[in-house]
This record gives structure tokens, C-alpha cells and sequence, in this order.
């Protein structure tokens, strides 16, 4: 069995929950786990985490990237 990776922290369940699916309908599984200050993290195994990073990008706004102009 795989380890998990953390490819996302969320700021509440719904939108650990919104990633989660986005995941799936890509063919990945994805677990949520408590994080901090009321976060929750998704984690995938490791072969699939550039498969999963390549999905959370795709289905990010341009605006909400952190560091962009």
C-alpha cells in the first residue's frame, strides 16, 4: 500500500469535499483528514500525486492562484 500525500489543505469540509470529487471524477482517490484551525487536508497515495496536483490546478481560478499578478 501506497503513503498518502497531502496535495491540498481546504478551508472547511465543503470545499475538502469539492476537491475530493474533482479527484474522483479524475480517477483518483483522495482522503480527508483534520487539519489545523479547523482545516482539512486531502491526501492521495503517492503515485497519483501529480495526476492530482495537474486536476486541483485545472479546476482553480486564475484569480485565486496565490502569487500571481
Amino acid at each position: 500500500m501506497s503513503e498518502l500525500v497531502r496535495v491540498a489543505v481546504a478551508g472547511d469540509v465543503a470545499e475538502a469535499e469539492e476537491i475530493q470529487e474533482i479527484l474522483r471524477a479524475a480517477g483518483i482517490d483522495a482522503e480527508l483528514h483534520d487539519g489545523e484551525d479547523d482545516s482539512v487536508t486531502v491526501s492521495v497515495p503517492e503515485g497519483s500525486v501529480e495526476q492530482a496536483q495537474d486536476a486541483i490546478e485545472a479546476m482553480t481560478e486564475p484569480d485565486d492562484l496565490v502569487g500571481e499578478p
